[in-house]
């Protein structure tokens, strides 16, 4: 297990923030400054509207804000030297070819410095309008995974699987990073042991306790069975302030690495915050309460 200190991220409030390039600018520079070490967004291309789907229950609508998320990366690796974190690209209802070469050149803009995050989804009316079955996500998000490992790797390639073909063809620039680290999101089991045999780190959807420990178990569980050393796939853990509060930030934090957190992202989104200038100063608080460096952080993109 992990048993270093955790770095720790900050969560752009995707859908709190609209549409102002402005507001993504202050944000992105003051996280710098505050000392955060990445940068995690979360991706949603289209909303459902609840007067057509009745019944709609689900988190984010046609009125919730997002950021195209690999657009929005390309805008903010020129504002931070900060790592940054898809947190996750719903893959399956994406083009694989695609995602990968957007990803390479998000490796490069960063210099070496990003972590692609990938789910299977849940939200099937995405699904639809972005043109792909819902139904074989699973299985097509293992072999999307392969196929973006070896085009990150390889000149040339021909891969011709159950739902992917590539014909002797290759993608320039390769990324920094070959390959570039794939993490997986998810919260049932079968998504877990996923993680466990293919993702080089995961995000759990639990928090410190007995879930998070079954969590663990099941992902470990799948490394060992596939041959993989378990202390070698990372973990991002998640605290809302809008659940613990700015006073609880510290001992949520101090939990997670009790756990083995290589990471922890703060998120405010949620939390009542109305304007950037909020966002900023609660992420500032908290910045404070966990003892990070700004200078450190401010070095860094001097030296960029």
């Amino acid at each position: 297990m992990f048993s270093g200190q955790p770095q720790i991220g900050a969560v752009f409030p995707q859908t709190e923030l609209g549409g102002d390039p402005g507001a993504v600018r202050l944000w992105a520079q003051a996280v710098t400054d505050l000392g955060y070490r990445y940068i995690a967004v979360f991706d949603h291309v289209i909303g459902a509207d609840p007067q057509v789907h009745a019944g709609w229950d689900r988190p984010y609508t046609v009125d919730t804000t997002f950021h195209e998320i690999l657009v929005l990366f390309g805008f903010i690796a020129a504002l931070t030297p900060l790592e940054l974190v898809s947190s996750v690209v719903i893959l399956p209802q994406r083009q694989t070819v695609l995602v990968a070469k957007q990803a390479a050149e998000i490796d490069l803009l960063t210099e070496g410095r990003f972590r692609l995050g990938v789910g299977i989804g849940w939200n099937a009316v995405e699904f639809e309008a972005l043109g792909q079955r819902f139904n074989n996500r699973g299985a097509r998000f293992e072999e999307q995974i392969e196929l973006m490992r070896r085009l990150w790797t390889e000149p040339s390639l021909s891969f011709e699987g159950r739902y992917e073909h590539v014909t002797g063809a290759g993608i320039r620039p390769l990324p920094v990073q070959r390959p570039i680290p794939v993490w997986i999101g998810g919260s049932v089991d079968v998504a877990l042991a996923r993680a466990g045999r293919l993702a080089d780190g995961w995000f759990p959807q639990a928090q410190p306790g007995p879930a998070l420990e079954h969590a663990i178990a099941v992902v470990h569980g799948a490394a060992a069975d596939a041959g993989r050393d378990p202390d070698t796939i990372g973990m991002e853990g998640r605290i809302q302030l809008s659940a613990v509060g700015l006073g609880g930030v510290a001992d949520r934090e101090r939990a997670w690495h009790d756990a083995g957190a290589t990471h922890v992202a703060i998120s405010t989104m949620g939390a009542g915050l109305a304007t950037v200038e909020d966002h900023i100063g609660a992420l500032g608080t908290t910045a404070e309460a966990l003892g990070l460096d700004g200078r450190t952080a401010s070095s860094a993109g001097a030296n960029r």
